[in-house]
This record gives structure tokens, C-alpha cells and sequence, in this order.
């Protein structure tokens, strides 16, 4: 059986930044592996592109460039918000806006998204809201583990039972993935 749409995947993988022998930023090993419905749009596109085809036991070495995994880093996430949006009863959790601390945040649609601390000023807090990993090359190096049909359960799961249709990562046509 080969990597393909619907199928449930299982992956062991080392995950370096910037270079094959970079900063080692994920590991997974067979004991604890990746599992994941393919085509269902929860991996980077470019990292399921490159997986798709490949079959149990087959191991893999690639590279995304910045621009296939999570983009060139956006000046424009990097805002000011006024520090009063921290505070909880009146007051404000200084132990949170704490310089280098990731502050899971909603924006004015109820998307989450994490907001790394860059500075704290008496009005203001300079959040950048970028992936920790826009900008970066990522070289990836592991093993198939294992492939099988996923689930109807696996299925509804890694689609979302409210995203049937979404064309924006979620499922197309009835509730099969991808």
C-alpha cells in the first residue's frame, strides 16, 4: 500500500531548521510516532506532496523551502496591542507578558493564533504573531511506519464535523478527506 488520500499514515521523523544539520526543532520516534489522515489538511501541503506515493518501510529526506512550509516572515504580524486587552479582572498577569513567552491569543474572528512577547511597554505590548518557524528552511529525514485505510472515525475526526465543503483545508465532496 502506497501513501495516498484517505489513508492513515504513520510517521518516525527529524525535523532540522535552516540546514540538514541545523537546530533539531522536532523529533518523533517509533515508539510515539506522527499519525495523520492524508489529504486531509493538517500537514503542510508540500511536506504531504512529497510523502505521497511512498510506501511501508520507505524512508525519506527532504527539504521545504521557507516559502512551501510556513512562508517568509510577515513584518506586518508584528503589531503593538494596547496592554489593557491582557487584563483579567483589572488586573494584568505580568508572569504572561513576559519578553520571549508565546501568549495564545483570538483574533476579532475567533481564530486562535499564539503571539510571541517582543517587548513590554507601560501602554503597550509588541506581539509578533509570525510561525516560530516563517523564514526558516526545513529539512526533513524519517521513516513510513505504517499505512492503512483510515477509519470513517480517523475520517470525520481529522476533517472537522462542521468544515465538509470549506475548500479551505477542510474536506471536499461528502466527508472524505482531501
Amino acid at each position: 500500500m502506497e501513501i495516498g488520500r484517505n489513508k492513515f499514515v504513520t510517521l518516525s521523523y527529524e525535523l532540522r531548521a535552516n540546514s540538514a544539520e541545523g537546530e533539531v526543532v522536532e523529533k518523533t520516534e517509533a515508539a510515539a510516532p506522527l499519525g495523520f489522515v492524508f489529504g486531509a489538511g493538517k500537514m503542510l501541503e508540500m511536506f504531504e506532496t512529497k510523502l505521497e506515493g511512498l510506501a511501508k518501510g520507505s524512508a525519506f529526506d527532504f527539504e521545504l523551502k521557507a516559502a512551501e512550509a510556513y512562508g517568509e516572515v510577515n513584518p506586518n504580524a508584528v503589531v503593538e496591542i494596547p496592554k489593557n486587552i491582557f487584563e483579567v479582572e483589572g488586573q494584568i498577569d505580568e508572569n504572561l507578558l513576559t519578553v520571549g513567552n508565546h501568549v495564545p491569543m483570538q483574533d476579532a474572528h475567533g481564530n486562535r493564533l499564539n503571539g510571541l512577547v517582543l517587548e513590554v511597554g507601560d501602554e503597550k505590548v509588541k506581539m509578533d504573531f509570525n510561525h516560530p518557524l516563517a523564514g526558516d528552511n526545513l529539512f526533513f529525514k524519517g521513516e513510513v511506519l505504517e499505512i492503512r485505510e483510515a477509519s470513517e472515525d480517523e475520517l470525520t475526526e481529522a476533517c472537522g464535523s462542521g468544515s465538509c465543503g470549506t475548500g479551505s483545508g477542510g474536506c471536499g465532496g461528502g466527508c472524505s478527506c482531501g
